[in-house]
């Protein structure tokens, strides 16, 4: 939602991809089929609402980008593009290539759908809603098509987060205007594109499956004739199907990585995480309207147990962005439990305890852990505690209107971008009743989140950066627990393809080993 940035090292295990690949490698490979298991089923695969990472796979198989990230890196290279260059901060010239075909009969690939695919972005729903990933092309003006292949992007201002989640990303994917037109709301679901796989089935909670594209022109000729992606929430039944051969490729609990480490025909990748999971605190809850009641809290955490128990022994985080992500506040305080500290605190702030707060929490066997700690920790300075368990749906079903005015604690996980510009949008004025659920208002933020967010220099960046991760730890309306670890483990047979984050699955190079 970005001028190119240095970033996290690559897989810290998985297997070479062969060179022939990289060079496009053979239409179809011996093994014909491979499924692999997502943890949540497609809600929305209309790039400018897709809901995450389920949704962003599927679009970077089936779709085309102006470019797209290289294997495994946050390099790119062109996709649907024969050329493209950056001419000023707020113009961008490409070239398609041609006889690049849309996917059902919808004709070939034009200027005039890369104008529709992106300026649609920034116009409102039919509600007057705005699209839920506007943001990440909020600096277009518009785009000018010079000719049936060729076209001009031009910006407001310097949009240096554009090209890794704008261009590259999910925001990027190009659609037909003629299909998206005749579908309607069914583009939620019916997804047509230009890539090397093509959407050919899906059935709700079972299924979803991506055939090789046979009319696919470009780059990337699929190496499997079709992937099967089976959406599997409980991370143990997921694991009982990879050792049942019924799955090939799955993230994976750090408890379980033993158990696939020691097996002859399977691959473990480790990657370390950028996304973000912490304590969330409403702000404007009587009872956490005192800065000091919720230092308190930040205090009475024991982060140690949490980590250990929740999360896999992952490191503890100090701030939103990850190292190596542009703005990391490496100096951030790293806080620990101080029991004493929080009870003075407390006191300070005129309550000696004595008062209830509900903590909301995914039904999933992390968020139950850590909540269970959380829970006892407060007890033992006063607060009780009661936990309630949503599903996945009646959970983030809180970002849209205004259902999290009434919570108190959160628990809450959000998968990150390799720009921090995408991180800290969430937290800004604008998105309280949204996605801002601490319902945290802070004027400085919101201006060094725009600042930030319109210049390319790298170094007044950084210091914006730094500062809002400093007013952010002055609310403490923020408790930050970890970045997280990711584990994958996968058939010998199969090599994998992911993103620096080991969230965006790279689909499309996922080939035999």
């Amino acid at each position: 939602m970005l001028s190119i940035l240095n970033r996290r090292a690559l897989l810290k295990s998985t297997a070479a991809i062969s060179a022939t690949l990289l060079c496009g490698g053979p239409a179809f490979a011996a093994r014909a089929q491979v499924a692999v298991r997502s943890a949540k089923d497609i809600i929305n695969l209309d790039p400018a609402n897709r809901i995450g990472a389920e949704e962003e796979n599927v679009l970077a198989a089936v779709c085309q980008n102006l470019v797209r990230f290289k294997i495994g890196s946050l390099e790119w290279e062109p996709d649907a593009c024969s050329r493209i260059e950056q001419v000023s901060d707020t113009e961008i010239v490409f070239d398609l290539k041609r006889g690049q075909m849309f996917h059902g009969g919808y004709g070939e690939m034009t200027a005039d759908d890369v104008k529709f695919s992106f300026e649609r972005f920034n116009l409102p729903n039919a509600d007057g809603s705005l699209n839920g990933y506007a943001d990440d092309w909020a600096a277009l003006d518009h785009v000018d098509v010079t000719g049936r292949y060729s076209g001009r992007i031009l910006l407001k201002h310097a949009a240096p987060s554009l090209w890794l989640v704008g261009i590259c990303d999910g925001s990027g994917a190009i659609l037909s205007r003629k299909a998206f037109e005749e579908l309607g709301p069914k583009v939620s679901t019916q997804l047509i594109g230009s890539g090397p796989y093509r959407m050919s089935e899906w059935r709700p909670n079972e299924k979803l499956v991506l055939e090789a594209n046979n009319d696919y022109s470009g780059p990337d000729m699929p190496a499997l004739s079709s992937i099967v992606i089976r959406p599997i929430s409980e991370p143990r039944t997921a694991e009982l199907a990879l050792q049942a051969d019924e799955i090939a490729f799955s993230a994976i609990q750090p408890t379980s990585r033993a158990t696939f480490e020691g097996r002859d025909d399977m691959n473990v990748t480790e990657m370390e995480s950028i996304d973000y999971t912490w304590l969330g605190l409403n702000v404007e809850h009587p009872d956490l309207i005192d800065v000091r009641v919720r230092r308190a809290i930040r205090l009475s955490i024991d982060y140690d147990a949490i980590l250990n128990a929740a999360y896999g022994g992952a490191k503890q985080a100090r701030s939103l962005l990850a190292p190596n992500l542009l703005g990391h506040w490496d100096e951030a305080p790293l806080y620990s439990r101080d029991v004493e500290k929080a009870r003075s605190l407390l006191a300070e702030a005129g309550q000696s305890g004595g008062f209830t707060l509900t903590l909301t929490i995914l039904g999933d066997a992390g968020p139950q852990a850590a909540a269970q700690i959380i829970q006892a920790n407060l007890g033992e300075i006063g607060i009780r505690v009661d936990i309630v368990v949503l599903d996945a749906g009646a959970y983030w079903a809180m970002g849209s209107d205004d259902k999290s005015k009434d919570l108190q604690l959160f628990l809450t996980e959000f998968t990150a971008k390799f720009d921090p510009a995408f991180q800290t949008q969430w937290f800004t004025s604008s998105q309280v009743g949204v996605w801002n659920w601490e319902r945290w208002k802070n004027d400085e933020f919101d201006h060094l989140n725009d600042e930030a967010a319109q210049t390319n220099d790298r170094a007044t960046r950084e210091a914006a950066y730094f500062r809002m991760q400093e007013l952010m730890d002055e609310s403490a309306a923020f408790i930050w627990l970890t970045h997280g670890v990711r584990l994958f483990a996968s058939r010998k047979w199969l090599v994998p393809a992911m993103l620096p984050n080991g969230t965006n699955w790279q689909l499309r190079f996922f080939h035999e080993a």
